[in-house]
């Protein structure tokens, strides 16, 4: 490869991306143009409506929607962000809320039907406590990324001018999504958004000791960003997929190696240090580490109404080893 391929390329900052980045570690045969977008989400839209990127990271659960409605790109078993989601659904403490069960007949606010931790929070729901989610109201106040995406009818608009703070503030929603993902933020799509310190209890309140459990029955570590690539460019230039999957696996395990050594103080260093207590690996790539997780992904989105039918692992993911 004498000739480097020029891949305009948008993924966010991380400890584990930093070194990429900044061009410490090559990809090989790549001339890497980053574009950095602010935040990610940003280029999340950017990708499954205008395919304006060579490689990008997507949230998983956008991905997979976006290629079930024809997105001419496909996925890498690279996942640069993972949480568990047991702490991740709050409730308010006067609602006769117990527990998850609680929650059918009520109203729940999500930023929106297809964010990732919000199927996360749902499959959560349905597989661990039985709960009908066609009997709740989701009510959200953001628009889907995929604009082929038509929603089940039990999902709602939040009322223009009204943030899901504001409405669980006031009763009119019961639980919902923590943090950026739902109601622990205020704002608009098109003002912006900020977020809220709120002190509202967690749904399920032994979250810690559950995410532990359910990582050991079914080893599911949810994932977040992924990475996608232009169909064009496998096509033209297969290896590509290997080069990419080589060199974000380098700079992860520089990262890896510096925290387990001392360093690293940031928030992602400490979040996953934590995680690395349950899981090993706090960010393991490849296909074999993640079947169950995209087995558990991809079931998720097709029974919860978000693709059209179940889409075929091949048909969603590059296996690099292959």
């Amino acid at each position: 490869m004498t000739n480097k391929v020029k891949l305009d390329i948008s993924i966010a900052t991380y400890p584990h991306t930093r070194k990429l980045i900044s061009g410490e570690i090559g990809i090989a045969g790549v001339d890497a143009n980053f574009i950095e977008v602010k935040p990610q989400i940003g280029a999340f839209r950017r990708m499954v409506r205008d395919v304006e990127f060579d490689v990008c990271e997507l949230a998983p659960t956008t991905y997979i929607i976006a290629r079930a409605y024809g997105a001419p790109f496909k996925a890498l078993p690279i996942f640069v962000m993972r949480s568990f989601h047991h702490g991740t659904m709050v409730k308010l403490p006067d609602a006769g809320i117990e527990g998850p069960k609680d929650l059918e007949g009520k109203k729940v606010g999500i930023r929106a039907y297809s964010v990732t931790t919000c199927v996360w929070n749902r499959q959560i729901l349905t597989e661990e406590y039985g709960v009908d989610i066609s009997k709740i109201t989701w009510v959200v106040d953001d628009e889907e990324h995929v604009q082929a995406l038509r929603l089940p009818a039990n999902v709602i608009h939040a009322p223009a001018g009204r943030s899901l703070y504001e409405m669980m503030r006031d009763g009119e929603i019961v639980a919902g999504s923590s943090g950026n993902s739902g109601v622990g933020r205020m704002g608009s799509p098109t003002g912006g958004w900020k977020t809220v310190k709120t002190d509202w209890p967690k749904l399920i309140p032994d979250a810690a000791a559950r995410d532990m459990a359910a990582y050991e029955a079914t080893g599911v570590y949810p994932m977040h960003g992924t990475i996608v690539v232009k169909d064009e460019v496998l096509a033209q230039y297969p290896w590509v997929a290997r080069s990419l999957y080589d060199a974000f696996r380098k700079a992860k395990e520089d990262w890896v190696a510096d925290w387990r050594n001392g360093g690293g103080e940031t928030a992602d260093d400490q979040k996953y240090r934590k995680l690395a207590q349950i899981v090993g690996d706090p960010l393991p790539y490849g296909m074999a580490p993640n079947i169950r997780t995209i087995d558990a992904l991809r079931t998720a989105a097709f029974k919860q109404g978000l693709t059209p039918r179940l889409m075929e692992i091949d048909e969603i993911f590059v296996d690099p080893d292959a």
